[in-house]
């Protein structure tokens, strides 16, 4: 199901290990050499002595095989090691205590007209332990998301394709000597809001956005912009809510229930999305302000 377009606005260092090999080599070299002498040494005093012995004695003993002389055992030559540090052993044990991490399982991107309960999730995930799923809408959240956006970064206020669903408290009004002023209590409707954006998980919030971008973009598509990118429509309306004012005197109103105007022509001038800002408070927009300000610069990146 697609929202219709009507609803927009328009090699290492190894010389250790070469230095330990080396001493290994010459240590046994240095034992070849001395069992080699012993060996060749002892055969040819033996030889002597027996040449001597044919002429002394008329019987000379049988030589023995030189197999049997060969296989006498060689001398053992103790290989010196080097000393070990405890700084090196506490070392060895770190890397022998070390467990290699699990590797990080990415969950499967469903498709836009299947990504409803995905979305919410990721939506839930984010709002780092506040009860936000009541207020997220049901269906079609994704595209909801990505129309709504388009129309913040016109200026404009799209209420029926809000991805989250408005306030419950009634706006409330103050009669002060026969004028009518925004009641500071109808600033409280926003608090939730407000401190929904203040208290965001900023790295999951980037990272699931990520996740999540090709489905925006998909959705973006469909409205029709082939020449951008959902995330630069992103920044767009980021900055139009950037530039609202912060209003800290009573505001004026003229007009009857929900057809209130402000009555201060600038104010009344701005754009429908600001206007949404000023009616939240000074203390809401700050909060506002300030979570969007991190989002801009972290989608920057």
């Amino acid at each position: 199901m697609q929202v219709n377009q009507n609803d927009r606005i328009t090699p290492t260092d190894d010389t250790a290990a070469s230095n330990h090999m080396a001493k290994i080599a010459i240590a046994v070299v240095i034992a070849l050499g001395a069992a080699g002498y012993y060996i060749f040494s002892s055969n040819d005093t033996e030889t002597v002595k027996q040449e001597e012995a044919q002429i002394e004695l008329p019987a000379p003993a049988p030589l023995k095989p030189l197999e049997t002389q060969a296989s006498l055992p060689e001398p053992e030559v103790d290989i010196p090691q080097e000393a070990v540090t405890p700084e090196q052993a506490a070392e060895d044990e770190e890397v022998q205590e070390v467990t290699p991490e699990p590797e990080e399982v990415i969950e499967p991107l469903p498709s836009l007209n299947d990504s409803d309960k995905f979305v919410q999730g990721k939506a839930v995930e984010i709002a780092n332990g506040m009860a936000v799923a009541p207020l997220i809408i049901e269906q079609n959240l994704a595209r909801q998301f990505v129309v709504f956006v388009d129309n913040l970064a016109q200026g404009e206020l799209a209420r029926k394709v809000s991805p989250m669903k408005g306030p419950n408290r009634t706006f409330t009004v103050s009669e002060i000597t026969n004028k009518t002023y925004l009641n500071p209590d109808s600033y409280h409707r926003y608090d939730m809001y407000a401190d929904l954006l203040a208290n965001l998980d900023s790295s999951k919030l980037i990272a699931n956005y990520e996740q999540l971008s090709p489905l925006f973009e998909q959705a973006f598509a469909e409205l029709g912009y082939p020449d951008m990118r959902f995330k630069e429509r992103l920044v767009e309306a980021i900055d139009v809510l950037l530039d609202a004012p912060i209003i800290e005197t009573p505001i004026e109103l003229d007009g009857v229930s929900v057809n209130y105007q402000f009555v201060d022509p600038e104010l009344e001038a701005l754009p429908n999305a600001q206007k949404l800002l000023v009616r939240m408070g000074p203390d809401n927009t700050r909060k506002v302000k300030k979570a969007l300000r991190k989002l801009r610069i972290n989608l920057n990146r």
